[in-house]
């Protein structure tokens, strides 16, 4: 938790000082650090060169941090990353518009030729131009199409950008932007809602191949290494490459409570945050009792007297030490539970609970065994029943040496949902993200997320504490 606060803090430590860089060409590049996103186009392109360091991030929003931060020069994406608006909040500009030239179009399943020529069929037709000239050129909005029936199967769509005016959470938590209005009015055209979801392009892919969605947007180019996973649609936009940099002439600097609003009050984000807390917060409960249950079993298991049953406890306990807890999520949600029409939610509880319950049943029988086997004895030979002395005399004391431990075992799975974002769940480190990638704002939303998590890491140590008190 101090790591993240401590982050934006010696990153602003390392800041350089604000200078306006002229870029004419791509050659003028020579000599300079250039930030984009992992495994894009442009990573590609300029680690080819020589003269060029690549600063590769994770998104697009770090990507844009690094050139605020300093730790590079100039950010290359597509030219619609970055609104008017933004650059001038931000202090940056486009220093150039590149000559290239790329198709823009939406990602489908292999093989899904019925979507994919309706789709196709629809950018055809259909008023894409005006949406499109709206969003990036300011012209009249195109009225949002109606004719979705509320009960029909939806069209689910992961959008993997959450920067206007490609696609973006507006106020009241609604998805706008052009992207999304084009699939919006593509679904209202075959009558049924649209279900959005936001993931990085990575997970999306995979979501994709899985048959988790329908289609993946955020102005995806289409390339001959990409039709090797995914079909996609005819292009409906044709982007070109901007290159950002810092804008001397801007002295727009917001304070810290004009920050808090923009974070929090500005379409109505805070709403994000408490979405995310009761996300949290129910995978939490459900999987420390599913993982109790579960525990108790692996316990009985690994004291039981039937050899093939501890074998059975130490192999599972061995493989859910031996994994990451991000992989096994991973598995469990693209391959186990792919087709089974479980939400991400119930996957990530069931996840949870699988690991929990090794370290749980672990505890339980170290706690039970650190009882000495007297007290069993004496029981017995006051004429108490096997059950009685257990409830009555050995779990009693094996509960308040095991109890401080499985307390933390607790807030250590609290701790680890934060890895739930990549099933796509909206917890409550995906709602920072989410708040982040709109704001570019780093510090705010990390701060907010790191005191939500401490407060609620002190409420289950209090709360089991007493507990343990009353025992």
């Amino acid at each position: 938790m101090a790591g993240i606060l401590l982050l934006p803090l010696l990153q602003g430590c390392s800041r350089k000082e604000a200078k306006t860089i002229v870029i004419n060409s791509d050659d003028d590049l020579a000599g300079l650090t250039v930030s984009c996103s992992n495994g894009n186009y442009y990573e590609r392109k300029y680690s080819a060169r020589e003269d060029v360091k690549v600063f590769a991030t994770n998104s697009e929003t770090d990507a844009i941090q690094a050139v605020r931060q300093g730790l590079a020069d100039v950010f290359v994406s597509d030219e619609v990353m970055l609104s008017q608006a933004d650059m001038e909040r931000l202090g940056m500009k486009m220093a150039l518009r590149g000559e290239e030239s790329f198709d823009v179009a939406f990602a489908l399943r292999k093989g899904n030729r019925d979507l994919q020529q309706k789709l196709n069929d629809f950018i055809s037709t259909a008023p894409v131009g005006k949406i499109i000239d709206h969003w990036i050129n300011g012209g009249p909005d195109v009225a949002e199409a109606a004719g979705a029936d509320p009960g029909a199967a939806p069209l689910r769509i992961i959008a993997c950008v959450n920067m206007e005016p490609v696609s973006y959470i507006g106020d009241g938590g609604k998805w706008l932007g052009m992207d999304i209005d084009i699939l919006r009015s593509f679904a209202a055209s075959l009558g049924c809602p649209l279900d959005i979801q936001y993931q990085d392009l990575s997970s999306a892919i995979i979501a994709l191949q899985t048959g988790l969605t329908d289609v993946v947007s955020g102005c995806l180019f289409i390339t001959d290494e990409r039709k090797q996973s995914v079909d996609f649609s005819i292009p409906y936009y044709q982007c070109h490459p901007g290159y950002f940099v810092l804008d001397k002439a801007a002295t727009n600097h917001l304070s810290f409570g004009e920050r808090l609003k923009m974070n929090l009050v500005t379409e109505s984000r805070w709403k994000l945050l408490v979405d995310g807390l009761l996300e949290t917060l129910k995978i939490t409960f459900f999987a420390i009792l599913l993982g109790t249950l579960l525990g108790i079993g692996v316990c009985a298991a690994k004291r039981s007297r039937k050899g093939w049953l501890r074998k059975a406890a130490a192999v599972y306990g061995s493989f859910i030490d031996g994994i990451p807890t991000l992989v096994l999520l991973l598995i469990m949600f693209y391959v186990v539970f792919a087709g089974a029409g479980f939400s991400a939610s119930l996957v990530a509880i069931i996840t949870f609970a699988l690991c929990f319950a090794a370290s749980a049943g672990n505890i339980f029988d170290t706690s039970i065994s650190s009882v000495p086997k007297g007290q069993t004895e004496a029981g017995l030979s006051l004429g108490f029943t096997p059950l009685k002395t257990f409830t009555g005399i050995v779990f009693p004391q094996a509960l308040r040496k095991g109890l401080p431990l499985f307390i933390g075992e607790c807030v250590a799975l609290l701790k680890g949902t934060s890895i739930v974002g990549y099933i796509a769940v909206q917890d409550l480190t995906r709602a920072s993200d989410l708040i982040r990638s709109r704001t570019f704002d780093a510090f705010i939303p990390l701060l907010i997320v790191t005191v939500l998590y401490f407060v609620l890491a002190w409420l289950i140590r209090r709360l089991l504490n007493l507990f343990l008190l009353k025992k």
